[in-house]
């Protein structure tokens, strides 16, 4: 065994779309109908993704499976069927005929063309409200090319959901997590739909707990490999990582707070695991947030730089805890059951809600609380094992490590507890960090 890897793994231990039948609430405006994403039991506002006509048929039919995945993921829309449209596409080409759509329950259909000619792609797509007709209500054109076509359709779905609730999507972000790669754990990077994973460590050690830093570029890890769980830092598409706290001990769980200027982080160098914030540039201590005899570990900074969460088992069980992010006393806040661990706050603007794991019945599951109201949400339930969840860039859905329940993987679930998980990576992972949105 490493050295501390004993201490670690106890403290590492610690820490360790169902569619409803109704439509989506709406109120419309002048610029478009507005779904209300403040309803905790809001519907599904039906939409239509039928395949281009007129269009390089495997290039049309990628993007319909991409937009139909995204919308499908994004909390807002059901995705109609196919089997079930009534129009005739070829007629229609990029319009709509409005009758044929409300026939099959549509209220929104997405038309568009995408040419490939050579490696270049050109995409005009268009977005109809079918109680206002045949006019589109949204209308862009991508070009790029065709190793761009995700990234154009992902863009194009962004700009459908702001149209809708006025905030754009997280379609285009990515996810980091660890797997293990040839008899080693490396932290990997993936789209947030599963698409294109990478590498971003190398070495042939042991790499866990990887943490975006808020603008994207870097990402924070805990290594083994100079023998001591050190923390690293690495561009956000891999290279040489730069060790940035190395103190004796334990030097884990890093989590960048929101201006990227400072990390807090778990360290054990005086003999006990205690949350400190370090700067960000080169790892110095700069505020010690917790001096306890129970093991603090697993930090997580809220978006509004006020405040921090993490672990202790200082009542017993492992249970979630908020601390001011400049020290001060902690408060408990999780009290279901005996074991929450992970914590992760959500971003969404005004927000003060926790995402954690729980095991309150026989298993993990994945549950939220706002802390303002003391609800919480049930996002997993008999479904496998459940664990490390981490919010999408808009705070509307929830990414976590499943085992079991369907096989294991990265599933994404919406994060009003309105809707199925979907599996988006197969395989043993762990450490899941949902980066920030993508640059539009």
């Amino acid at each position: 065994m490493l050295p501390n890897e004993g201490l670690v793994t106890r403290a590492l231990l610690v820490m360790a779309a169902l569619a409803l039948t109704a439509p989506a609430t709406v109120a419309t405006a002048d610029d478009g109908v507005i779904i209300d994403v403040s309803g905790a039991k809001r519907g599904r506002y039906p939409i239509a993704v039928p395949v281009a006509v007129d269009s390089d048929g495997a290039v049309a039919a990628e993007v319909a499976s991409v937009a139909s995945f995204d919308l499908g993921v994004a909390g807002y829309f059901k995705v109609l069927d196919p089997a079930s449209f009534l129009a005739d596409l070829g007629a229609e080409k990029l319009g709509i005929d409005p009758a044929k759509w409300k026939d099959v329950g549509a209220y929104g259909v997405i038309k568009y063309r995408v040419v490939a000619t050579g490696d270049k792609i050109d995409l005009e797509a268009r977005l109809f409200e079918v109680s206002k007709g045949n006019s589109a209500v949204l209308t862009k054109t991508y070009k790029g090319s065709k190793a761009d076509l995700r990234k154009l359709t992902h863009a194009w779905c962004n700009e459908v959901v702001k149209y809708y609730t006025g905030e754009y999507g997280f379609f285009g972000s990515r996810i980091a997590y660890v797997a293990k790669k040839r008899g080693a754990s490396q932290v990997m990077v993936v789209d947030f739909d599963g698409a294109n994973p990478y590498g971003v460590t190398r070495n042939s050690s042991t790499n866990v707990l990887p943490a975006w830093s808020p603008g994207g570029g870097s990402i924070a890890f805990t290594s083994y490999m100079r023998n001591n769980p050190d923390l690293y830092t690495v561009g956000a598409g891999g290279g040489r990582p730069k060790k940035l706290a190395s103190y004796k001990g334990m030097n884990t769980g890093a989590s960048w707070s929101p201006d990227g200027s400072k990390i807090a982080v778990t360290l054990s160098k005086d003999g006990n695991p205690d949350i400190y914030v370090i700067s960000a540039s080169d790892g110095s201590i700069l505020t010690r947030i917790t001096d306890n005899k129970a093991i603090d570990t697993s930090p997580a900074w809220s978006p509004d730089g006020g405040s921090i969460a993490f672990v202790s088992d200082r009542e017993g069980g492992p249970q979630i805890f908020v601390a001011p992010a400049g020290g001060g006393g902690a408060k408990r806040v999780s009290k279901n059951g005996s074991y929450n661990t992970t914590p992760a706050w959500s971003p969404a603007k005004g927000a003060r809600v926790l995402a954690y794991t729980t095991r309150d019945g026989g298993s993990y599951d994945i549950v939220t609380l706002d802390l303002a109201s003391g609800a919480m949400v049930r996002i997993t339930q008999n479904e496998g094992s459940n664990e490390e969840p981490s919010w999408s860039p808009n705070g509307r859905a929830i990414a976590f490590a499943r085992t079991g329940g369907g096989g294991s993987g990265i599933y994404i679930a919406p994060a009003d507890g309105n809707g199925k998980a979907v599996k988006v990576l197969s395989g043993s992972v762990t450490g899941i960090d949902w980066g920030p949105a993508p640059k539009m």
